[in-house]
Parts: structure tokens; sequence; C-alpha cells
């Protein structure tokens, strides 16, 4: 690995541990870092979502307070296991899916995580607006269904994931803005955990990358959440959201122009 590689890395773990630290969309900046160093497209994006992952369980465990409210046999343990089964099913679809084939559908993903974040304020609202709902203390067959299909999408790829799960929590009659985010980070550690455990068993995790993109993620966290006290969060999203289109129009001319 070269030297601009590794600074390469380094810089785009710096960046997306920042982003995440600050407005989240950190995988636009993490991700096309390790496939600019050379890195093949799904061992990329398997060290990516390592890489992640500490983050993930830090954030689960400094929420768990809003979690212990909710029932853990009726609620919360049918909806970790929807997680685990969706990050162990994604997890091993982007195992079982070619360098090409990732390849030309990189161009896609990033556009559906670019969609995502761009309309994420309307999915915010829609799930402090519903308030209208009762609020079920019971998992019910949809509630399943849709953390099973995001967790899948999580495993397979992840950027949006977050975005995706807070649709899906409201739809299933969740109510509390904290709540939901309180359980979209235990269920994103469920996630990142089963799906790192997936690709560090089958070797696809690139060891010497993630190495050098963890001391770029951890120093970008820290300075990311040492910024947010004086950047406006509308020009940090503004930001996220023109990088993502940027980067989705450009996947799209060189792997299909």
């Amino acid at each position: 690995m070269e030297f601009w590689h590794i600074a390469l890395i380094i810089g785009g773990g710096f960046a997306g541990g920042a982003m995440n630290a600050l407005a989240g969309g950190g995988t636009f900046f993490s991700f096309p870092a390790l496939l600019a160093a050379g890195i093949a497209p799904v061992s990329a994006n398997a060290t990516n979502a390592v890489a992640l992952w500490p983050a993930s369980l830090s954030t689960a465990w400094a929420l768990r307070r809003e979690l212990r409210v909710l029932p853990l046999h009726a609620y919360l343990l049918p909806l970790g296991l929807a997680a685990m089964i969706g990050g162990l099913g994604g997890g091993i679809l982007l195992l079982l899916t070619s360098d090409q084939l990732f390849y030309r559908l990189i161009p896609w993903l990033l556009l559906l995580a670019t969609l995502l974040f761009t309309f994420s304020k309307p999915l915010a609202r829609l799930a402090a607006g519903s308030r209208e709902r009762s609020e079920k203390l019971r998992l019910g067959p949809l509630g399943f269904i849709c953390q099973l299909l995001v967790s899948l999408y999580g495993g397979f790829f992840g950027a949006g994931m977050g975005i995706m799960m807070i649709a899906s929590l409201a739809i299933a009659g969740r109510t509390q803005v904290v709540e939901i985010n309180a359980i979209k980070s235990l269920l994103s550690s469920v996630i990142y955990s089963v799906a790192t455990l997936t690709f560090v068993i089958a070797g696809a995790v690139h060891w010497p990358a993630l190495l050098i993109m963890l001391t770029g993620t951890i120093a970008g966290g820290y300075f990311g959440g040492r910024l947010a006290r004086w950047l406006p969060d509308a020009w940090l999203r503004t930001l996220v959201i023109l990088i993502g289109w940027g980067l989705s129009l450009f996947y799209f001319y060189k792997v299909y122009g």
C-alpha cells in the first residue's frame, strides 16, 4: 500500500467519523476512500462496516436508559431477532456477490442512500408527527417485517440504514423521537455486530486498511463532537447531500458511462 493510499484512507476515515458525529452520512466519505485506495468493492464495503462497528456499540450503550422503559420480551427481543436475522442475511448476501456485480450496484446504492439522507427531515417529521397513533407495547408482524428488510439492507450496504430504520419504526407505531433514536442505535449495533462477525469469519476484511481507517474515524469522531457546538446543522447536512449526489453521479458515469 502506497503512502497516498494510507493518507486517503485516514482522510476518508477522519471525514466519515467527523460527519457521523455532526450530521450523519459518514459512509459517503469512508467507503469511496477505500475504493479509491484500490481495495476491491466487496472487501471495501466489509471493511467500512467493521470500521463503523465500535461507534454503533458506544452509541447504543450511551442511550441504554431510554430502552429500559420498553418491554423486553414483547418488543425489544423480537426487534433484535429481526435485526440479527437481517444483518446476517445481508452480510452473507454481500459475500455471495461478486466484486463485478457489487461494483455495478454501487451507483444505485449511493443514490438510494443519498435520497434517504436528502429526505431524512420529512421522515423525521413523520416519526415526530405520528403521535395520534396508539403507542404499541408489543411488536406486530408489520414491525417485524419492516425491521427485517431494513436489517437486510444494513448488512449488505448500510449507508442510509438509520433513516430507513426511523421510517420503519414510525410506521410500526413508535411516537417518541428519543425512543426511536435509542431503538435505532441498539438495532444498528446488532446489525453491525452480526455483519462484522460474518465478514471477519469469511476473511473479507482488509485488515491493514481497517487499522489505518480506525485512526481516522476515532480522531474524526472526537473532532466532530467538538465542532458540533459551533457549526449549524443545516450547513453540514447540505454538504453531505451535495457530496452524496456528486458521488452518485460520478459512479454512474464511471460504471455505466
